[in-house]
């Protein structure tokens, strides 16, 4: 391109008419050659194949997920109807029943082996729209263009059937929905009521998980972001988008002109302009009540619409109808996958200097395992190094490990109950004869803790830490070690992101 322009501008100089025509020219082609060295480079930071194959096992993971928990709740739903019929079996109306069984049995039957093939089950009448899934899918279809990986179509394949899945799952839930008035009403005369409400928690809980999967394939991984990161920096990858989205196949996104269809959605249509015109004109008419009625019809609207919504946030979570166990509070981390359960941390506590020990502080990390909102269970280890006996003798040294175990129970908003068992290697003991506790404990013994108290959590804004943890414990066995040690612990503890 130098070696172009070299040659361009003499030819140019003495042709001053054209100058400024073939400079607009070259600088059109310099641009559009820029914009394609630069897209080019983009591309070639992307490995297609990697990133088919991480969504490919993400998408997989998340939809047995779901086929097995829809056969669970279909199995369990399954189980209640049956027991409606069984208890007729030795009755008069026993082949109505017997022939009630079999259609049964068919019909869930034939619900769990659709559920693997990707042949719509009742599908639902709203199919939830995922930015993520759109945008990742936009993203795979535009690098199938320009691609020669293999694995492109087959991830593509993938977030079809994903879909498909999920699909299936709102069409469980309106089924369920149509089959529990029913079950309601014959599980309350034969008196099985508690039946009823044990799989309303099931229906409850089923919903919540599938919830839940479509927030988990909203948080994408380190590579998809990368890649749809990069993707939107270039041109070609925003008009692709523009146009090829499911989200442009849903609502036809306006400002291009070059769209016939988009022209003639535009016919006869009114600018907002005209409507603004329009309601003025109409107030202006209507006399000095006018304005009052008209903001108090607009209130009306945005009232009914909001119950409209309630209506519509009641029906996607179960329904309020439903019968549940008093008192039942739901357990937010039991739709909660394994890992996103647990809860990391660290811990520091110093205790001061002893006859027998120098002033020592515990470096601790340990993970806890969520049993519902406010339960906690957890294991960790520690480190123990001593610092000398004070500023005039200070020395750094190794003075022992220790074992963890915890229980925290959520009292109120940031207070908690803490309980732990511990035990602790101490490799050292200072200005002490070994003989002095013979038959009683000997150097390197382990010593048992036992601790109570209370913490309380607090949210921070941090990099690598989402909550501070302030402990005070107390420890109940300090009195039975020997050699005795500090009976009131304090620590200072974060919970890592």
């Amino acid at each position: 391109m130098k070696h172009l322009l070299n040659e361009l501008f003499p030819y140019l100089n003495s042709n001053s008419q054209l100058t400024t025509l073939s400079l607009k020219l070259i600088l059109f082609i310099l641009l559009i050659q820029s914009d394609a060295l630069y897209a080019q480079s983009v591309l070639n930071k992307i490995d297609p194949y990697k990133l088919s194959t991480s969504v490919e096992k993400r998408l997989g993971r998340l939809e047995e997920k779901i086929i097995t928990k829809s056969k669970k709740i279909l199995q369990h739903l399954q189980i209640q109807e049956e027991k409606i019929y069984k208890e007729q079996l030795a009755t008069k109306d026993s082949l109505q029943a017997r022939l009630k069984l079999v259609e049964i049995q068919n019909k869930y039957k034939a619900l769990e082996e659709t559920l693997r093939k990707s042949s719509s089950l009742a599908p639902s009448k709203i199919r939830h729209y995922i930015p993520h899934l759109d945008s990742l899918s936009s993203a795979l279809k535009f690098l199938d263009q320009i691609s020669t990986s293999p694995n492109l179509k087959g991830v593509l394949s993938r977030i079809e059937s994903f879909n498909d899945k999920l699909a299936k799952a709102e069409g469980i839930k309106e089924f369920i929905s149509e089959r529990k008035e029913m079950l309601r009403q014959r599980l309350e005369q034969m008196g099985l009521l508690n039946h009823l409400r044990r799989l309303n928690k099931e229906v409850y809980y089923y919903s919540e998980q599938i919830k839940e999967y479509k927030k988990m394939i909203s948080d994408p991984g380190k590579i998809e972001r990368k890649a749809i990161q990069l993707l939107s920096e270039i041109k070609p990858f925003q008009d692709f988008m523009f146009k090829n989205s499911m989200l442009a196949s849903l609502f036809r996104i306006p400002g291009d002109p070059d769209d016939a269809r988009y022209v003639a959605s535009l016919a006869n249509l009114q600018t907002r302009v005209q409507v603004n015109d329009l309601i003025q004109q109409q107030i202006a008419t209507g006399g000095p009540n006018t304005q009052a009625q008209f903001r108090q019809s607009i209130q009306q609207a945005q009232s009914q619409m909001q119950h409209l919504k309630n209506k519509l946030a009641q029906k996607s979570g179960g329904g309020s109808d439903d019968i549940m166990p008093e008192g039942f509070r739901p357990n937010n981390q039991k739709t909660k996958l394994f890992l996103k359960k647990l809860e990391y941390g660290t811990n520091i506590q110093t205790q001061r200097a002893t006859t027998f020990f120098p002033t020592t502080t515990d470096l601790g990390l340990s993970v806890g395992f969520k049993l519902n909102d406010k339960s906690i269970i957890g294991v960790g280890a520690s480190y123990k190094f001593g610092l000398g006996g004070g500023w005039g003798d200070m020395e750094l040294s190794s003075q022992g490990v220790g074992l963890r175990s915890y229980v925290d129970w959520k009292v109120e908003a940031s207070i908690w109950i803490s309980g732990g068992y511990e035990m602790n290697y101490k490799s050292k003991l200072r200005g002490v004869r070994i003989s002095s506790f013979v038959g009683r404990q000997e150097r390197g013994a382990w010593q048992q803790s036992g601790l109570l108290g209370l913490s309380k959590v607090i949210d921070v804004k941090s990099k690598f830490f989402k909550k501070t943890k302030l402990q005070l414990l107390w420890d109940f066995l300090s009195y039975q070690q020997i050699p005795r040690t500090q009976a009131i612990i304090f620590r200072i503890g974060y919970n890592l992101k």
